[in-house]
């Protein structure tokens, strides 16, 4: 098992790099942050010239058809420049529940808009505050007809379509729970854009009232499909926190070299150092999940729910940690809106919520392991 990117890999890496250092650059998320666009447009059209919107898609439906590792590589790239674009929302969610579920028609419908930048698509999961759960699912699904709220969505209030979770029974068992294709600009649903504490990625709240809608998936496997698309999306999200992670700890680090205090540079004081020294080990152990996490989701293997869970988990605690340290080792000057400090803890803040909460994941590999060790 070879834990490391073959060298295609990391000159495309290295090309995503480039690309985002010239065209997203922190006054370019400052400019979402602060403004009143919802998202980087230029750059979300950028992403699909260079092609980094497709890159798992097959060639048939528009895509490179490169696969997941390529992905993952990309990813990582987003989150090191914090690319404020519905790139996880879209790619990660609604292009990961297509391929896994969708007809030949919904595929050969949305997935080459995916890869050209065309549509922008959702997964409408949460209502409300709480973790992903069927129980927790309320929206009504009749005959193919959606009534009820989702919120928070992310990039609910400029996606051209969402994947729709939704009940058709009152068992509460998980076969209680299907998915639906939405075109969004259809009609039938309302967005509103909610306030939340990373404002360059939009949330909202989407309002169905006798909304039409298309199976995805049979009726019976809306759950299935889900949890599955979970553990690939918490695969991907967890390298794009890596690479937040990374981009802390650098920023940290030559910090640190530059600020002179009392004589000389701050990082040479102990408290620093091993500040920096922690940053350090929790970023490159979550390197190693996610490296696990991805080989087990590009090839498909058996251990891809705990892989999944484990690179969720410790990538979410590296990008915390990094983003909060980063502003500590900034001192004062951290804090400050001037700075760029705080647009990482905003962010590693925002994409721990964005697929449940730690405790949610925590309490997934415990399970799973424990399902596994009884089989």
């Amino acid at each position: 098992m070879n834990f490391e990117f073959s060298d295609d890999q990391k000159q495309l890496r290295d090309q995503a790099r480039r690309f985002l250092a010239e065209k997203c650059p922190p006054k370019a998320v400052r400019a979402v942050l602060e403004g009143n666009a919802l998202y980087d447009k230029a750059l979300w059209q950028g992403l699909a010239e260079m092609g980094f919107l497709g890159v798992a898609i097959p060639e048939e439906f528009g895509g490179t058809g490169a696969g997941h590792l390529e992905l993952c590589v990309i990813a990582e790239e987003m989150g090191r420049a914090l690319a404020p674009v519905p790139f996880s929302s879209t790619v990660y969610l609604a292009a990961e529940a297509l391929m896994l579920a969708g007809s030949s028609e919904q595929k050969q419908k949305w997935l080459p808009k995916i890869a050209s930048g065309e549509a922008i698509g959702t997964l409408a999961l949460f209502e409300g505050t709480g973790n992903p759960s069927p129980q927790a699912v309320k929206l009504s699904a009749a005959n193919g007809v959606l009534n009820g709220v989702k919120k928070p969505v992310a990039d609910g209030a400029i996606a051209d379509f969402a994947i729709v979770a939704a009940r058709n029974g009152s068992s509460g068992r998980e076969t209680d729970i299907a998915l639906y294709l939405v075109d969004l600009k259809a009609g039938g649903v309302e967005a509103k854009t909610l306030a939340n504490l990373d404002p360059s990625r939009n949330q909202a709240e989407l309002h169905f009232k006798d909304c039409k809608a298309e199976p995805l998936g049979a009726a019976n496997e809306g759950w299935s499909i889900l949890s599955r698309v979970l553990d690939r999306a918490a695969v991907l999200m967890a390298f794009e926190q890596v690479g937040g992670a990374d981009r802390a700890l650098e920023m940290g680090r030559d910090y640190a070299l530059d600020r002179i205090a009392f004589g000389r540079p701050i990082g040479s004081f102990q408290a620093v150092k091993h500040m920096l020294a922690d940053m350090y080990v929790s970023a490159t152990l979550a390197r190693s999940n996610c490296y696990y996490g991805a080989w087990a989701l590009s090839t498909n293997a058996g251990e891809l729910p705990e892989a999944a869970a484990t690179a969720r988990i410790s990538a979410t605690q590296a990008f915390q940690h990094c983003a909060k340290n980063n502003i500590q080792v900034h001192g004062g000057m951290g804090f400050t809106w001037e700075f760029d400090c705080h647009l990482y803890y905003r962010r590693s803040n925002a994409l721990a919520l964005g697929l449940g909460s730690l405790s949610y994941w925590e309490d997934q590999l415990i399970d799973r392991m424990r399902k596994k060790n009884a089989a």
